[in-house]
């Protein structure tokens, strides 16, 4: 072949791969790998990663080590304080001469499972490809092999196939694709991804402060929680903060006959409901003293996204068989910018076949309150506690000896969870307004910008230790039933949020 015609092909082949946009050649990367990329996910959500689950819990941070190497990213562990505490993974990509460093995270670990709840022939830790959403009538693709077309509308079901896997999954993928396709890197990178993240990040903080260092960026970028009820991609710049309160509430010593002492023991069930309804008032507004003092407002630019963000209602209120939502007429989107408080659950003996006419020895509910800028956890908790003890109760904090039972007629054990505070960043920051270029320019229509998520993570630990920009980039869809039985991921989105996190990934 004569040596102007190879160099002319050479030419022809490098000029064709630099006019395709960096987002078409990770397209291209990433349909030409298609059945590797599943494989390798189902893998991974094969393991068990309930949080409290240590052994398996260690076996996914080793499986996500092990994507990294396979990568060409340098990894470790990064543990925490004392011996046995769960790590965290860490990767770091050093670029020369580049000017910016950007932190991935996301969470390996996952909420509590119970199998029996799963329906239509799913397992939690049996990751398998679904027509649609159980609930809306899917089956499993009982006819799927590797190597077989992957339908972009099927659903990838499985506990930590969106919360959060899906992050770890999109975040090396996007990286992988770039250098796969041999598109040059601009930042530096790093990765961080957490496996306490759902009993409330317990040792984060102190692997901020052990390995600051390591951890110093311009800028962490969160691949955790659905994308905009629509289906738009969304950039969001803070989330709430979280606590849970348990709360006990005492009767006699011992079950009785609901005939031989009706109307004159206590029942604990009728008082706990009583406890629980004095804390709202018909209109859905929390009115323990103090609940909403402190809220910070939010910033003209803060308001301005929360206008543009669409409005979902009417058919959120069809698919999940709502006639009148809560808020007292509020937009949707403004009431994920209040604190609130939920009831997780409520229990006092059994229902159903297993009821039984007694009068119960005990009620017990946790509470969840979600906390906003401006809101301190303790404080939001104390509130609590005062409302509590202003409806005529003894707090404790263990079980009731005989002396206080004979003491105090109205008995509540308190116990709370480990907490932590809101967060949010400036939208008008430069580097936050790259993130939102960065992120339009992988979509073919206008993003969702909102102040803020309506879930929590542990971010205000980023801020405090780290002193870091935090912005977080949804990439799974919205109805994935994460913390819940049919956990599953759409996979276009998934394709979608490696496209999207490549891009942030070439930030400058």
């Amino acid at each position: 072949m004569p040596q102007k015609f190879v160099l002319l092909v050479t030419f022809l082949i490098t000029f064709s791969a630099n006019a395709q946009t960096a987002q078409q050649r990770v397209r291209q990367y990433r349909q030409a790998n298609e059945t590797a990329l599943l494989d390798e996910y189902r893998e991974f959500l094969s393991i068990p990663n309930v949080s409290a689950d240590s052994v398996n819990i260690r076996k996914n941070a080793s499986f996500i080590l092990q994507m990294m190497k396979k990568r060409g990213i340098s990894g470790m562990l990064l543990d925490g304080p004392t011996p046995g505490t769960t790590p965290a993974v860490f990767g770091e990509v050093r670029v020369p001469g580049a000017k910016k460093t950007i932190v991935f995270y996301a969470h390996y670990d996952g909420q509590p499972v119970n199998p029996k709840q799963w329906a239509g022939g799913l397992q939690p830790f049996v990751p398998v490809f679904i027509t649609a959403p159980i609930e809306q009538g899917g089956t499993i693709v009982t006819t799927y092999k590797s190597g077989d077309p992957i339908d972009p509308t099927w659903r990838l079901a499985g506990r930590g196939s969106a919360d959060d896997k899906a992050g770890v999954m999109t975040i090396l993928n996007a990286y992988d694709a770039l250098v796969k396709s041999k598109i040059p890197l601009t930042a530096n990178l790093k990765f961080l991804f957490e496996g306490e993240e759902e009993v409330g990040s317990t040792h984060l903080g102190a692997i901020f402060d052990k390995h600051r260092d390591k951890l110093a960026s311009d800028l962490w970028i969160i691949a955790d929680g659905p994308r905009h009820v629509s289906g738009k991609p969304i950039v969001q710049f803070g989330v709430r903060g979280d606590v849970n309160m348990y709360l006990t509430v005492y009767g006699a010593k011992r079950p009785l006959h609901s005939g031989n002492y009706g109307n004159w023991a206590p029942n604990p069930a009728m008082r706990l409901v009583k406890l629980l309804a004095s804390m709202k008032d018909d209109n859905d507004q929390v009115i323990i003293k103090g609940f909403y003092d402190d809220v910070v407002p939010l910033t003209v630019s803060e308001k301005q996204a929360m206008a543009n963000v669409p409005n979902m209602e009417a058919a959120l209120k069809k698919e999940l068989g709502i006639a009148k939502p809560d808020g007292n007429g509020a937009p949707f989107v403004d009431l994920l910018m209040r604190p609130t408080l939920n009831i997780n659950g409520i229990q006092s003996a059994n229902v159903g076949a297993m009821a039984g006419n007694i009068i119960p020895t005990k009620a017990e509910a946790v509470l969840d309150l979600r906390l906003v800028r401006g809101n301190d956890v303790t404080r939001q908790m104390g509130r609590v506690v005062d409302h509590i003890r202003a409806q005529g109760y003894q707090v404790l904090d263990h079980e009731p000896t005989d002396a206080e039972r004979q003491q105090y007629p109205k008995l509540i054990k308190i116990q709370t969870g480990v907490g932590y505070n809101a967060q949010r960043t400036p939208m008008d920051l430069p580097i936050a307004q790259e993130v939102i270029a960065a992120v339009q320019s992988a979509s073919t229509e206008q993003i969702v910008l909102s102040p803020s998520s309506g879930g929590s993570l542990p971010l205000y630990l980023f801020e405090k230790v780290l002193k870091a920009n935090v912005v977080s980039v949804p990439v799974v869809n919205y109805d994935n039933n994460q913390h819940a039985e049919n956990e599953n991921v759409k996979v276009q989105y998934l394709w979608e949020g490696i496209e999207i996190l490549s891009a942030i990934m070439l930030i400058k």
